[in-house]
């Protein structure tokens, strides 16, 4: 999720199991930087290969095995700011419960987390959050300051217990949309093949979905909330290969990015429709019922042995922000 509300949560656990009352200020700074630290991994970056950081973010520094070597990281780091008032093991203890929120958190968006590396590089995406979403984060953020402030460690359980509650909220929500999901897909005479639901921006009422059937990916969406109902879309060629990129060497540098780029897209791939060039992730977009992509990569039919360019297509606009909101109330 963003940082802040990495940098939250992070805080919300040490705080809520500090008895001492005097140490809540500190279990608050060490936790909520800690709860921040996993997504350092977006510095491992490289020029020459655009697509690098895709596999390296949310990789071994938020996997399950690494909680321990992450809190002691950040401990290392944090205890010389504090050690006349605490010592190393505690620090340790407030770091590694502020690190442990991470990379669960993350597991509940639609991003793909690789929770279990490395025994396995499946990218785990229960999408029952949005990857922001003020509902979730601004009442921890008040819960978490006002026991860091008060020096009580009850706000900061009630954050923990907040948040568990709003996630598992989520679970439900999306139990609703892809049952409605399903049901938009029967009325069409369709079977999907697979079929994803995930929410769309900041909320858990208005959720986007993506099926496939026939080669091809419908897109759409539906609405868990009140009243129940689902909103067409649209649908899009599914990506062949051979015959959309016939230009794409087999075994070239090119060819590769395209099974990295399909490994981090979970295999819903497409051309931008009118550019014969430019593979898209389908999964996102900033109208859930439409093929607006965020990004994708750009190959060039002369240069086979060069790595693929990472194009960012977000392209939000006022009208935007008008149709997602009229969509959404």
């Amino acid at each position: 999720m963003d940082p802040l509300s990495q940098a939250v949560l992070g805080a919300s656990l040490p705080q809520s199991l500090t008895r001492d009352r005097k140490l809540q200020p500190l279990a608050f700074v060490i936790g909520l930087l800690s709860g921040m630290a996993a997504d350092l991994d977006v510095l491992i970056r490289s020029f020459s290969d655009p697509l690098l950081f895709l596999e390296y973010h949310r990789q071994f520094t938020h996997a399950l095995v690494f909680i321990p070597f992450g809190g002691l990281f950040c401990a290392v780091m944090l205890y010389p700011l504090v050690r006349r008032k605490l010592e190393f093991s505690r620090v340790y203890l407030f770091a590694t419960l502020g690190y442990a929120t991470h990379g669960l958190l993350d597991g509940c968006t639609s991003y793909g987390t690789q929770l279990l590396w490395p025994f396995t590089d499946t990218r785990f995406a229960w999408n029952n959050v949005s990857v922001v979403d003020p509902l979730f984060t601004l009442p921890i953020l008040i819960l978490v300051v006002t026991a860091w402030l008060r020096k009580n460690p009850v706000y900061a359980r009630i954050a923990v217990i907040f948040a568990i509650s709003y996630l598992g909220f989520g679970v439900v929500q999306h139990e609703r949309a892809e049952t409605l999901a399903r049901e938009m897909a029967r009325s069409r005479g369709h079977s999907p093949e697979r079929l994803t639901v995930k929410p769309s921006f900041g909320n858990l009422v208005l959720w986007k979905v993506i099926y496939e059937y026939q080669g091809r990916y419908f897109i759409d969406a539906v609405k868990a909330g009140m009243a129940s109902r689902s909103i067409e879309g649209t649908s899009v060629a599914k990506l062949a290969l051979t015959q959309d990129l016939s230009f794409v060497q087999k075994g070239s540098v090119q060819s590769d990015d395209i099974e990295r780029f399909r490994w981090f897209s979970d295999d819903y791939l497409a051309l931008l429709p009118g550019k014969k060039n430019i593979i898209i992730d389908v999964r996102y977009s900033l109208i859930p019922n439409r093929l607006r992509p965020l990004w994708g990569i750009r190959l060039a039919a002369d240069t086979p042995q060069q790595h693929a360019d990472l194009v960012n297509l977000r392209d939000l606009n006022t009208q935007h922000r008008r149709d997602f909101l009229q969509m959404l109330f």
